[in-house]
């Protein structure tokens, strides 16, 4: 890559647009903790920065189905990060990824989409079917499955009863940074039920999930969005 001062790489600077806390900070942390790998150098990562409208007013909008709202948010964080000298996006939050096709097309910035990261992955390593754990906004979307059947990849949900308790869960336990063996002992056992229904792997598509279901006590292979946006993030701010 080019050279800077001092002979380091010249990196592009990463922009999250953040919405839960708990996955913002993990997709933060992956970022700096796995480019030195990526650059060569000790302590060496890309300038971050990041910029976070208060939750409450994300979780007002999306309950209330403004998912207008949701967009102009997301396109207020980038236009801060602009000015903060941002020059590539992420965004590590599933949910709000419903309104992405709407940002982008006013956005300044590139963005890359957490989906498309997730489905890059899976379809490289040549999964056919794959389990998904999200909010309800994000197994009732189309995002996902849209972006793993341009890799040819079929998506397997949770039934209804158990899209709302993984719902709950969500948002009234992991963006609280609440983690209970009861809670993690249900999403192994549901991710046991999707591997009975031939699924390969398990895309966790919230960004809270991987803090509870790791690749140590999952009973499939992990598609961890979080950190697999933190790393497409790094590759493409050092090409």
């Amino acid at each position: 890559g080019p050279q800077g001062i001092g002979g380091n790489l010249v990196a592009r600077h990463i922009g999250i647009v953040a919405c839960s806390a708990e996955g913002a900070a993990l997709c933060y942390t992956t970022l700096c903790t796995e480019a030195p790998e990526l650059m060569g150098k000790k302590h060496a990562h890309p300038e971050v920065s990041m910029h976070t409208h208060p939750f409450s007013d994300y979780v007002r909008l999306i309950e209330a189905g403004k998912w207008d709202g949701v967009a102009a948010l997301m396109l207020s964080s980038e236009e801060k990060l602009a000015k903060a000298g941002a020059e590539l996006v992420i965004c590590p939050d599933n949910t709000i990824h419903r309104v992405f096709d709407q940002v982008i097309a006013k956005a300044r910035l590139p963005w890359l989409h957490i989906a498309e990261e997730v489905a890059k992955v899976a379809g490289h390593r040549g999964y056919k079917k794959v389990g998904l754990i999200g909010t309800a906004y994000t197994m009732d979307g189309s995002f996902y499955q849209e972006k793993l059947a341009a890799q040819g990849i079929e998506v397997v949900l949770p039934g209804a009863k158990d899209r709302k308790l993984i719902n709950r869960i969500i948002f009234d336990e992991l963006v609280a940074a609440q983690f209970t063996a009861e809670s993690r002992a249900y999403f192994t056992g549901l991710i046991s039920e999707m591997r009975g229904q031939g699924c390969e792997a398990v895309a966790l598509g919230c960004t809270e999930v991987p803090l509870i279901i790791t690749e140590e006590n999952s009973p499939l292979p992990v598609l961890d969005s979080t950190r697999l946006l933190a790393r497409a993030a790094l590759r493409v701010s050092l090409e």
